[in-house]
Protein backbone atom coordinates (compact mmCIF):
# COMPACT_ATOMS: atom_id res chain seq x y z
CA UNK A 1 0.00 0.00 0.00
CA UNK A 2 1.18 3.34 -0.17
CA UNK A 3 2.97 4.54 3.04
CA UNK A 4 5.90 6.35 1.81
CA UNK A 5 4.91 9.76 -0.50
CA UNK A 6 7.24 12.52 -1.78
CA UNK A 7 6.26 16.00 -1.97
CA UNK A 8 9.01 17.96 -3.42
CA UNK A 9 7.69 20.71 -5.84
CA UNK A 10 10.58 22.93 -6.14
CA UNK A 11 10.77 23.87 -9.91
CA UNK A 12 8.10 25.63 -10.81
CA UNK A 13 5.66 28.69 -9.42
CA UNK A 14 2.07 27.59 -10.12
CA UNK A 15 0.72 24.37 -8.85
CA UNK A 16 -1.98 23.82 -11.78
CA UNK A 17 -5.18 21.63 -11.86
CA UNK A 18 -6.71 22.35 -15.30
CA UNK A 19 -7.86 26.17 -15.51
CA UNK A 20 -7.01 27.00 -11.73
CA UNK A 21 -3.35 27.33 -10.87
CA UNK A 22 -1.50 28.49 -7.33
CA UNK A 23 1.27 30.79 -6.74
CA UNK A 24 3.45 28.69 -4.72
CA UNK A 25 5.63 31.01 -3.06
CA UNK A 26 3.72 31.85 -0.34
CA UNK A 27 3.74 27.79 1.06
CA UNK A 28 6.86 26.56 2.73
CA UNK A 29 6.07 22.88 3.29
CA UNK A 30 6.24 21.91 -0.23
CA UNK A 31 9.93 20.73 -0.11
CA UNK A 32 9.47 17.01 1.33
CA UNK A 33 11.33 14.22 -0.46
CA UNK A 34 10.07 11.52 1.68
CA UNK A 35 7.01 11.69 4.10
CA UNK A 36 6.34 8.28 6.09
CA UNK A 37 2.39 7.62 6.89
CA UNK A 38 3.43 5.97 9.86
CA UNK A 39 4.64 9.30 11.31
CA UNK A 40 1.32 10.81 11.28
CA UNK A 41 3.25 14.34 10.17
CA UNK A 42 1.62 16.98 8.34
CA UNK A 43 0.95 16.76 4.36
CA UNK A 44 0.15 19.52 1.59
CA UNK A 45 -3.56 18.57 0.45
CA UNK A 46 -5.36 20.33 -2.36
CA UNK A 47 -8.84 20.46 -0.87
CA UNK A 48 -12.26 22.95 -2.85
CA UNK A 49 -13.02 26.21 -1.13
CA UNK A 50 -16.38 25.77 0.06
CA UNK A 51 -18.92 27.61 -2.74
CA UNK A 52 -16.64 28.09 -4.65
CA UNK A 53 -14.65 26.66 -8.17
CA UNK A 54 -11.33 27.04 -6.56
CA UNK A 55 -8.76 25.51 -4.25
CA UNK A 56 -6.21 25.68 -1.37
CA UNK A 57 -3.05 24.32 -0.35
CA UNK A 58 -3.24 23.17 3.43
CA UNK A 59 -1.79 20.73 5.94
CA UNK A 60 -3.73 17.44 6.70
CA UNK A 61 -2.38 14.83 8.84
CA UNK A 62 -1.86 11.80 7.44
CA UNK A 63 -3.95 8.97 9.05
CA UNK A 64 -7.90 9.26 8.76
CA UNK A 65 -9.19 9.32 12.15
CA UNK A 66 -12.63 7.93 12.22
CA UNK A 67 -15.66 9.77 13.71
CA UNK A 68 -15.74 7.48 16.79
CA UNK A 69 -12.51 8.57 18.27
CA UNK A 70 -12.77 11.42 20.89
CA UNK A 71 -9.13 11.96 21.73
CA UNK A 72 -5.53 12.03 21.46
CA UNK A 73 -5.76 9.07 23.82
CA UNK A 74 -8.01 6.51 22.06
CA UNK A 75 -6.30 7.49 18.91
CA UNK A 76 -2.84 6.20 19.86
CA UNK A 77 -4.56 3.16 21.37
CA UNK A 78 -5.97 2.66 17.22
CA UNK A 79 -2.72 3.50 15.98
CA UNK A 80 -0.14 1.42 17.85
CA UNK A 81 -2.68 -1.02 18.99
CA UNK A 82 -3.03 -1.68 22.96
CA UNK A 83 -3.79 -4.06 25.94
CA UNK A 84 -7.04 -4.49 27.65
CA UNK A 85 -7.79 -4.95 31.33
CA UNK A 86 -7.81 -8.54 30.87
CA UNK A 87 -4.31 -8.48 29.16
CA UNK A 88 -5.71 -8.84 25.50
CA UNK A 89 -3.78 -7.17 22.94
CA UNK A 90 -5.97 -5.33 20.14
CA UNK A 91 -3.90 -4.78 17.25
CA UNK A 92 -3.60 -1.25 15.38
CA UNK A 93 -5.87 0.39 12.98
CA UNK A 94 -4.21 1.52 9.97
CA UNK A 95 -5.84 4.67 8.23
CA UNK A 96 -3.50 5.70 6.06
CA UNK A 97 -5.38 4.43 2.74
CA UNK A 98 -8.86 3.80 1.61
CA UNK A 99 -9.45 0.91 -0.66
CA UNK A 100 -11.09 2.22 -3.25
CA UNK A 101 -13.22 -0.40 -3.76
CA UNK A 102 -14.56 -0.71 -0.48
CA UNK A 103 -15.12 2.59 0.96
CA UNK A 104 -18.57 3.55 0.18
CA UNK A 105 -19.70 0.11 1.76
CA UNK A 106 -22.82 0.67 4.78
CA UNK A 107 -20.99 1.53 8.06
CA UNK A 108 -17.69 1.60 6.67
CA UNK A 109 -15.90 4.91 8.63
CA UNK A 110 -14.69 6.06 5.13
CA UNK A 111 -18.33 6.18 3.67
CA UNK A 112 -19.29 10.10 4.74
CA UNK A 113 -15.71 11.61 3.45
CA UNK A 114 -15.92 9.77 -0.11
CA UNK A 115 -19.49 11.22 -0.19
CA UNK A 116 -19.09 14.85 0.92
CA UNK A 117 -15.08 15.23 1.42
CA UNK A 118 -12.87 14.25 -1.36
CA UNK A 119 -9.30 16.01 -1.82
CA UNK A 120 -6.64 15.74 -3.72
CA UNK A 121 -3.05 14.32 -2.32
CA UNK A 122 0.09 15.93 -3.94
CA UNK A 123 2.96 13.79 -5.28
CA UNK A 124 6.26 13.96 -6.74
CA UNK A 125 6.65 10.45 -6.66
CA UNK A 126 5.96 7.80 -4.05
CA UNK A 127 7.86 4.43 -2.63
CA UNK A 128 6.82 0.83 -3.00
CA UNK A 129 8.56 -2.69 -2.44
CA UNK A 130 8.78 -5.58 -4.91
CA UNK A 131 9.27 -8.75 -2.71
CA UNK A 132 11.49 -11.49 -4.82
CA UNK A 133 11.95 -14.96 -3.18
CA UNK A 134 15.34 -15.87 -4.33
CA UNK A 135 16.19 -19.17 -5.82
CA UNK A 136 18.07 -22.15 -4.05
CA UNK A 137 21.78 -22.46 -5.71
CA UNK A 138 21.05 -26.51 -4.86
CA UNK A 139 17.74 -26.75 -6.02
CA UNK A 140 16.93 -24.28 -8.60
CA UNK A 141 13.69 -23.01 -6.82
CA UNK A 142 12.07 -20.58 -4.86
CA UNK A 143 13.56 -19.70 -1.34
CA UNK A 144 10.98 -19.17 1.74
CA UNK A 145 13.23 -16.20 3.11
CA UNK A 146 11.81 -13.05 0.71
CA UNK A 147 14.15 -10.10 -0.53
CA UNK A 148 12.66 -6.73 -0.44
CA UNK A 149 13.66 -4.32 -3.43
CA UNK A 150 12.65 -0.49 -2.96
CA UNK A 151 11.21 1.35 -5.82
CA UNK A 152 10.50 5.25 -6.37
CA UNK A 153 7.42 5.77 -8.81
CA UNK A 154 6.79 8.74 -10.35
CA UNK A 155 4.88 10.65 -13.71
CA UNK A 156 7.01 10.75 -16.55
CA UNK A 157 7.71 14.77 -17.65
CA UNK A 158 5.45 15.67 -14.47
CA UNK A 159 6.97 17.20 -11.43
CA UNK A 160 3.56 16.37 -9.49
CA UNK A 161 0.91 14.97 -10.05
CA UNK A 162 -2.16 14.25 -7.95
CA UNK A 163 -3.44 11.07 -5.89
CA UNK A 164 -7.90 10.61 -4.42
CA UNK A 165 -8.10 11.46 -1.68
CA UNK A 166 -10.53 11.40 1.47
CA UNK A 167 -10.19 13.66 4.42
CA UNK A 168 -12.14 14.01 8.09
CA UNK A 169 -12.49 16.45 10.72
CA UNK A 170 -10.60 15.43 14.14
CA UNK A 171 -11.30 17.09 17.56
CA UNK A 172 -10.10 16.35 20.37
CA UNK A 173 -12.41 16.81 22.87
CA UNK A 174 -9.74 16.95 25.88
CA UNK A 175 -7.67 18.97 24.95
CA UNK A 176 -9.88 21.47 22.06
CA UNK A 177 -7.13 20.47 19.35
CA UNK A 178 -8.31 20.38 15.97
CA UNK A 179 -7.06 19.26 12.69
CA UNK A 180 -8.17 17.84 9.51
CA UNK A 181 -7.18 14.62 8.71
CA UNK A 182 -6.64 11.78 5.03
CA UNK A 183 -6.38 8.75 3.49
CA UNK A 184 -4.49 8.42 -0.23
CA UNK A 185 -7.26 6.29 -2.01
CA UNK A 186 -6.12 2.70 -3.19
CA UNK A 187 -7.18 0.69 -6.05
CA UNK A 188 -6.24 -2.24 -8.12
CA UNK A 189 -2.09 -1.79 -9.56
CA UNK A 190 -1.78 -0.93 -13.01
CA UNK A 191 0.44 -3.74 -15.11
CA UNK A 192 3.80 -1.60 -13.63
CA UNK A 193 2.44 -1.98 -10.20
CA UNK A 194 1.58 -5.52 -10.46
CA UNK A 195 5.22 -6.41 -10.83
CA UNK A 196 6.59 -3.73 -8.02
CA UNK A 197 4.03 -4.12 -5.94
CA UNK A 198 3.55 -7.85 -6.26
CA UNK A 199 2.40 -9.07 -2.32
CA UNK A 200 -0.51 -7.32 -2.63
CA UNK A 201 -1.09 -5.90 -6.15
CA UNK A 202 -2.25 -2.23 -5.19
CA UNK A 203 -1.14 1.25 -5.88
CA UNK A 204 -2.72 4.71 -5.33
CA UNK A 205 -5.26 5.94 -7.57
CA UNK A 206 -3.53 8.50 -9.66
CA UNK A 207 -5.83 10.65 -11.46
CA UNK A 208 -4.84 13.15 -14.40
CA UNK A 209 -5.94 16.45 -14.08
CA UNK A 210 -9.47 15.74 -15.66
CA UNK A 211 -10.63 13.09 -13.05
CA UNK A 212 -8.44 15.42 -10.57
CA UNK A 213 -10.86 18.31 -11.11
CA UNK A 214 -14.16 15.70 -11.44
CA UNK A 215 -13.49 14.09 -8.08
CA UNK A 216 -13.05 17.60 -5.84
CA UNK A 217 -15.86 19.79 -7.67
CA UNK A 218 -18.24 17.34 -9.29
CA UNK A 219 -21.46 16.24 -7.67
CA UNK A 220 -20.67 12.88 -8.10
CA UNK A 221 -23.53 9.48 -7.85
CA UNK A 222 -21.87 6.88 -5.55
CA UNK A 223 -21.35 4.85 -8.79
CA UNK A 224 -18.89 7.93 -10.51
CA UNK A 225 -16.87 7.89 -7.18
CA UNK A 226 -16.17 3.97 -7.29
CA UNK A 227 -15.59 4.61 -11.09
CA UNK A 228 -12.95 7.46 -10.34
CA UNK A 229 -11.32 6.16 -7.41
CA UNK A 230 -10.56 2.63 -8.79
CA UNK A 231 -9.04 4.29 -11.81
CA UNK A 232 -5.62 2.94 -13.08
CA UNK A 233 -3.33 5.17 -14.44
CA UNK A 234 -1.69 4.33 -17.35
CA UNK A 235 1.50 2.48 -16.41
CA UNK A 236 2.87 3.51 -19.55
CA UNK A 237 3.05 7.18 -18.83
CA UNK A 238 5.06 5.95 -15.29
CA UNK A 239 8.29 5.50 -14.32
CA UNK A 240 10.35 3.67 -11.98
CA UNK A 241 13.85 2.75 -10.43
CA UNK A 242 15.35 1.33 -7.88
CA UNK A 243 16.69 2.84 -4.84
CA UNK A 244 18.84 2.13 -1.68
CA UNK A 245 16.79 -0.21 0.90
CA UNK A 246 18.18 2.89 3.13
CA UNK A 247 16.24 5.27 1.60
CA UNK A 248 14.65 6.17 4.62
CA UNK A 249 17.65 7.81 6.54
CA UNK A 250 19.19 9.02 3.19
CA UNK A 251 19.48 12.51 2.58
CA UNK A 252 18.10 11.83 -0.87
CA UNK A 253 15.78 9.03 -0.92
CA UNK A 254 15.18 8.94 -4.49
CA UNK A 255 18.65 8.61 -6.14
CA UNK A 256 18.53 5.54 -8.48
CA UNK A 257 20.56 2.24 -6.90
CA UNK A 258 21.12 -0.72 -8.90
CA UNK A 259 20.72 -4.31 -7.82
CA UNK A 260 22.85 -7.23 -9.68
CA UNK A 261 20.80 -9.84 -7.73
CA UNK A 262 17.45 -8.48 -8.81
CA UNK A 263 15.33 -10.71 -11.40
CA UNK A 264 14.24 -8.53 -14.74
CA UNK A 265 10.10 -8.33 -14.40
CA UNK A 266 7.92 -11.63 -15.28
CA UNK A 267 6.57 -9.47 -18.28
CA UNK A 268 6.88 -6.90 -21.07
CA UNK A 269 6.56 -3.59 -20.06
Amino acid sequence: MCYYNGQKVSKTEFLKLLQLEKALKDFDFLNKELSTGFDYSLNAVVRPKEGEIDFDIVQMEWGFVPAYIRNREQLGKMRLGYKDSAGKFHPPLTTLNSTAEEMLKPGKIYREAALKRRCLVLSSGFFEWRHVNPLSKKTGLPLKATINYPYHITIKEHEYFYMAGIWQPFIDTQTGETVDTFAIVTTKANPLMEQIHNSKKRMPTILPDELAYEWIFGELSEERIQQIGSYQYDYREMDACTISKEFRASLDPTAPFAYEDLPAFELSL
